[in-house]
């Protein structure tokens, strides 16, 4: 009998059906990956299992069976009996997940209470033990800490310790490395695997990133429109793909394609289009100067990509504000050819944010969005401007019909175009794009990565690039320096670091790239 049973699951929301004939099987110790983008489907499954669907969400139909036992009937008051017991749940997101004004060996410590597993001084010394099983150092004082005093690793490992604590058998793991580092990324996904060694515990892991499905799960499950395209051995499903939609997610995965390095012009005769010397940046905190960056130095040629590269706190989008005159240096240089101080440099220079659903104002349609850069630099009539608009929107190959919506009825892709028409408005020579397809799916993520080559060829222009994902990097970079603690590590043509790399901390960063699929 297998662990967990899914049979024909059909969810709707507000009578809209967005879930339709799911079944799956986990078994003992097995880890399951369900992919796909989103609006797949894959996480309403999840929280379907777990019992957590939202109030205007409907369980219309199928069996959910965990160890033979038919869940799907359960009221939410019986269901917190098996939540924690015998379903654990590690969510997505690290920084809201906790109770910012509750430490954190109390949020671990409530588990235990709640289902009565010893008393206080029992309970304080099994949070302890859960704190030092998942790897965080001094457990003592960590459990002492509030949430915000934690890194985003340190936090999803609490959320690991909270979904471990009553030891269950299966953990369903929504996104749960989605919003951390390469590196940082690597040790949850190991610490999971020693879970399932140690306890047999079985994993449903949900994660748009197939590139993580690959190296860690047995199995997988591919959702598309609340539907599963196919399911079955990992290596059998990645080797030999019988669903179109399945090989579309290979080839746009940046970890599991294989693509030639960008070349560089061998010519150095032409003038940098970026040139940063001796960089450093000091921030007060308390009586001492913290150095964000120290020393930074690269150049950028003109028409090529250069990419940042580094952990949280490694200094790269620090650097990246200074570069587009964001941020003031403490000392040092930044130098962008053809551009003068003052206003007009900003019609040099376009920065393009991480996050296409918090950098466009809401309020405003599409067309005063990409429009506003005309505005402000008063160029062109309103005719003209609404013309450079349609002309803007076809480059980015966005349809004229968008323009009256506003920013909530655009996907993220969507929206991330509009970002990239705006930046483009003003003719920039230079590009700075700080995590511009880190909260993409694959295939919008792949989509957008093409648009950038295609606008480089086409227009000219230089990118700096920021990015903690090097499996992207590889894909759109000609040269890349990589950051640590604020410092540059090394630097270098992209193929050369990849293929060649000089520093400890670079080759632990590759190493925490999935393996391609050959």
């Amino acid at each position: 009998m297998s662990l967990l049973e899914v049979r024909d699951l059909a969810v709707s929301y507000d009578a809209r059906r967005a879930v339709e004939g799911i079944s799956l099987t986990v078994e003992p110790g097995e880890m399951v990956a369900v992919v796909g983008e989103s609006g797949s489907g894959k996480t309403t499954t999840a929280h379907a299992i777990i019992g957590l669907l939202p109030p205007n969400a409907t369980l219309d139909g199928g069996q959910i069976l965990l160890g033979g036992t038919d869940l799907a009937t359960w009221s939410d008051r019986r269901m917190e009996s098996i939540r924690g017991a015998q379903i654990g749940l590690i969510p997505q997101d690290p920084s809201n997940s906790l109770n910012p004004v509750k430490t954190v060996g109390a949020q671990i410590g409530e588990v235990l209470r709640i289902h009565r597993r010893g008393d206080r001084r029992t309970i304080s010394r099994r949070v302890v033990d859960l704190l030092t099983r998942v790897g965080l150092p001094d457990p003592e004082t960590r459990a002492r800490q509030y949430p915000h005093e934690l890194s985003g690793g340190m936090r999803q490992r609490v959320l690991i310790a909270i979904a471990i604590a009553l030891e269950p058998r299966l953990i369903i793991a929504d996104e749960p490395t989605s919003a951390l580092d390469v590196t940082v990324q690597r040790r949850i996904l190991d610490l999971i695997d020693g879970l399932r060694a140690e306890f047999g515990t079985a994993v449903l892991l949900v994660t748009h990133d197939l590139g993580i499905a690959a190296d860690r799960s047995d199995r997988l499950v591919v959702m598309k429109d609340g539907r599963i395209e196919e399911q079955g051995p990992s290596a059998q499903v990645l080797s030999d793909p019988q669903a179109a939609y399945t090989g579309q997610l290979l080839r746009d995965a940046p970890a599991l394609s294989v693509r030639e390095f960008r070349a560089v012009a061998e010519s150095v005769t032409e003038e940098p289009a970026i040139v940063v010397r001796d960089l450093v940046k000091e921030f007060r905190v308390g009586r001492r100067p913290f150095r964000a960056v120290d020393g930074v130095s690269f150049d950028v040629r003109p028409g090529t990509t250069h990419a940042l590269v580094g952990e949280s706190g490694s200094g790269k989008t620090t650097t990246a504000r200074m570069v587009a005159r964001f941020a003031e240096p403490t000392s040092g240089t930044v130098t962008i050819a053809g551009a003068r101080a003052g206003r007009d440099f900003r019609r040099h220079v376009q920065l393009v944010y991480q996050n296409p659903y918090g950098s466009l104002d809401p309020r405003q349609s599409i067309a005063a969005i990409v429009a506003e850069p005309l505005r402000n630099f008063r160029l062109g009539d309103r005719a003209a401007r609404r013309t450079r608009v349609r002309d803007l929107m076809e480059r980015v190959a966005l349809p004229e019909s968008l323009l009256e919506r506003r920013p909530r009825e655009l996907s993220g892709g969507q929206r991330q175009r509009v970002a990239i028409a705006r930046a483009l408005a003003v003719d920039p020579a230079v590009v700075v794009l700080d995590e511009a397809v880190s909260a993409l799916d694959v295939t919008v993520q792949a989509q957008i990565l093409d648009l950038l080559e295609e606008l480089q060829r086409d227009l000219g222009l230089t990118y700096l690039f920021i990015s903690h994902d090097l499996a992207v990097v590889r894909q759109i970079s000609h040269t890349v320096s990589v950051m640590n603690k604020g410092r540059t590590v090394e630097f270098g043509t992209t193929q050369r670091v990849f293929t060649d790399p000089q520093h400890d901390y670079t080759r632990e960063l590759l190493a925490a790239i999935p393996e391609p699929v050959r």
